[in-house]
C-alpha cells in the first residue's frame, strides 16, 4: 500500500455508482463488477406565513440555543416525504444560503412546469417516530419555468444562473435541519430543498454537522458532478461544483436522507443539548466549535477544506469530543470560493489534476487528497482510522465487547452483523500517523476485489482529554433505521440485530460525549499489537 497517495482515478472510475447503491437502485454485489478498489438579482415576494402551525413561537427553556426536549415534544407531521415525485424537472429547486441564523431571510430558486407551487419547511427530528414537523408554510405562488444550465469550459461546473423565485424569512424557526417540499399545483410532482438553520454557539453541546460539501461533490444535477461527466468518465469530472443549483439525488435532498437524517432522529430523541452547522460553517467561522461538548461527523464526510479540518482538531484540543459515524471522512481536500449567489457557494477540488488548479499556482494548497504530496497530512492523525478501500460489503465483527460503548448490547467476541461493513470502509493503520492510546473495538475481515484487509471502529483519547470515536463503515448511521421489515437499511441486507447494535453504541456514545471530555471518565486502552500483532 502506498502511504503517500490512493490512485485517484481507479477509485473514482467506480464513484459514479456509488449513489446508486445508497439510493437503493443498485445492490452492493451489483456495484462491485464495475468499481475498482483503492486502498487508499430579481424582485423577491418575501413570503408570509400562513395557517395553523405557521407561527410556532421558539422552544422555551433549557437556557441558551436550542430546547431539544421541548421542540420534539411538539406533534410531528408524518406526511412530510415525497410522495409524488413527478416527471423529471417537474419542480425543482435550490437555496441560495445553504445554512441561514434563525431570523434570517434566505432565497428561493424554483423551476417548474407546473402554473403554481407552494413551499412547506419541515424540520427534521424525532418528533414521537413522525420525524418531522411542519414550521411553516407559503402561500400559491407562480410557477415558471427557469433557463436551461450552462457548463463553464474549464472547469464543468455546471451553472444554472437562475433568478430569484421568493424570499423565505425564517423567524421563529428553532434551529435544527430542514427539508423544503415544493409541491406543484395538480399533483405534477414534489421535490426537497435542504437547509440548515444554523446555531450561533455550541457552547456545551453537541454540534451535528451537515456534510454539505460532501453532499454537492456527489451531485451530478446538470450531467457533472465531482467524479464524472455524461460520457461516464473520469476525465469529464467537474474540477468545480457549486450550490447554485438542485440536488438531483434522493428528491432533491442529495445525501441528508440516507446519511444524517437517522442520527438526527436519535440525537432529537435522546434529548441532549444540540447544534447544528454545516461543514463550510464550520470552514468559516473559527470560534464556531468553542466550548462544544462534541462535534459529529455524519455517514459521508469526505470532502473538507483545511479551515474546518483546523477547526475540527482545535476543538479536539481544546476537550470538544469528536464522533465521526461514517467512512472516508476528511479524505480530500478542498478549496471554497464564492459564486455569483454569495460567499462559500463553489467546491473545489482537482484531485489528481491539482496542478492545474489556478488556486494552487497562486499558492493555495492543492485540491488533492490530504494524504498526498504535495502537502500531505493524513486525515488519521485527526480521526485515529485512515481510510482502505471501496467497495465492500462484509458483516461486522466485535472484537472487545468489554468496551463501555457496547455496554447493554450483549454481544460477545466474534458476534457478527451481516452487511454492517461497506461500502467504504476505514482501518487502524499505524504506518499512517495515528494518534496513541487507541483501543479497536471491532475488527472486521474484508476482501476488497482481491485484497484482503480489515475494518476497524476505533476509540482513541487525546491529551486534552477528548474522546475520538469512529466507526470505520459508513453505513453505520443508515443501519439505525434497520428493521429487518423491509424500511430501512433494506437495500444492504441489514437487518434488526444491526439496527439494536449501532443504536445502543450510539446512544452510549452521544450521552457520554455530551457530559464532556470523554477520555477523563473513559480513558483508551490501547490494544493495536493484541489485534494486530505489531506496535
Amino acid at each position: 500500500m502506498d502511504h503517500e497517495r490512493i490512485p485517484g482515478n481507479a477509485e473514482d472510475a467506480g464513484r459514479r455508482r456509488f449513489l446508486a447503491l445508497a439510493t437503493g437502485a443498485a445492490t452492493a454485489a451489483g456495484l462491485g463488477a464495475a468499481a475498482g478498489c483503492a486502498n487508499g438579482g430579481d424582485s423577491a415576494a418575501a413570503l408570509k406565513p400562513k395557517g395553523a402551525g405557521k407561527e410556532s413561537p421558539p422552544a422555551s427553556g433549557g437556557g441558551p440555543g436550542l430546547d431539544v426536549r421541548a421542540e420534539n415534544a411538539r406533534p410531528g407531521n408524518a406526511d412530510w416525504r415525497v410522495a409524488r415525485p413527478g416527471p423529471a424537472r417537474a419542480i425543482e429547486g435550490f437555496a441560495d444560503k445553504v445554512s441561514v441564523l434563525p431570523g434570517e431571510s434566505f432565497g428561493l430558486h424554483v423551476s417548474t412546469t407546473a402554473p403554481r407551487f407552494t413551499v412547506s419547511a419541515y424540520r427534521m427530528g424525532w418528533y414521537g417516530g413522525a420525524r418531522a414537523r411542519l414550521v411553516w408554510r407559503s402561500e400559491a405562488l407562480a410557477g415558471v419555468r427557469q433557463p436551461e444550465h450552462t457548463v463553464d469550459a474549464d472547469t464543468r461546473m455546471v451553472r444554472t444562473r437562475w433568478p430569484r423565485t421568493t424570499s423565505v424569512d425564517t423567524k421563529g424557526w428553532p434551529e435544527g435541519c430542514y427539508l423544503l417540499r415544493l409541491d406543484a399545483q395538480g399533483g405534477e410532482g414534489q421535490r426537497f430543498v435542504p437547509v440548515t438553520v444554523r446555531s450561533a454557539a455550541a457552547t456545551g453541546r453537541t454540534v451535528i454537522v451537515n456534510a454539505v460539501a460532501t453532499w454537492q461533490a456527489y451531485n451530478r444535477w446538470g450531467g457533472y458532478g465531482s467524479y464524472d461527466g455524461p460520457s461516464g468518465g473520469y476525465a469529464s469530472r467537474s474540477l468545480s461544483v457549486t450550490f447554485d443549483r438542485p440536488y438531483e439525488y434522493d428528491d432533491g435532498a442529495g445525501l441528508f436522507l440516507v446519511y444524517e437524517a437517522p442520527l438526527v432522529a436519535l440525537a432529537e430523541r435522546l434529548g441532549i443539548p444540540l447544534a447544528y452547522a454545516t461543514s463550510t460553517d464550520v470552514a468559516r467561522e473559527r470560534r464556531l466549535l468553542e466550548g462544544a461538548a462534541a462535534v459529529v461527523s455524519l455517514g459521508h464526510d469526505e470532502y473538507w477544506s483545511p479551515e474546518q479540518r483546523a477547526h475540527v482538531t482545535a476543538a479536539r484540543d481544546a476537550g470538544s469530543n469528536l464522533a465521526v459515524l461514517g467512512a472516508n471522512c476528511c479524505f480530500r481536500r478542498i478549496r471554497l470560493e464564492p459564486s455569483e449567489l454569495g460567499p462559500d457557494r463553489t467546491v473545489v477540488c482537482y484531485k489528481t489534476s491539482y496542478a492545474q488548479d489556478p488556486g494552487f499556482k497562486r499558492g493555495h494548497p492543492a485540491t488533492a487528497d490530504f494524504r498526498s504530496q504535495p502537502g500531505a497530512d493524513p486525515e488519521s492523525s485527526l480521526l485515529g482510522v485512515i481510510y482502505d478501500g471501496y467497495p465492500v460489503d462484509a458483516p461486522y465483527v466485535v472484537t472487545n465487547p468489554g468496551h463501555w460503548l457496547f455496554e447493554g448490547t450483549g454481544v460477545q467476541a466474534g458476534d457478527r452483523f451481516a452487511h454492517l461493513v461497506g461500502v467504504e470502509y476505514d482501518k487502524v493503520d499505524t504506518g499512517f500517523p495515528t494518534p496513541r492510546p487507541i483501543e479497536i473495538l471491532a475488527h472486521s475481515p474484508v476482501v476488497c476485489e482481491g485484497r484482503p484487509s480489515h475494518q476497524d471502529t476505533a476509540y482513541y483519547t487525546a491529551a486534552s482529554g477528548a474522546g475520538v470515536f469512529a466507526t470505520g463503515t459508513m453505513r453505520w448511521v443508515e443501519a439505525l433505521d434497520a428493521t429487518g421489515d423491509g424500511r430501512g437499511g433494506a437495500n444492504h441486507g441489514l437487518d434488526a440485530r444491526a439496527g439494536a447494535l449501532t443504536t445502543r453504541v450510539t446512544e452510549n456514545l452521544l450521552r457520554a460525549f455530551a457530559a464532556g471530555p470523554a477520555g477523563r471518565t473513559h480513558p483508551a486502552r490501547d490494544n493495536v499489537q493484541a489485534v494486530y500483532g505489531g506496535s
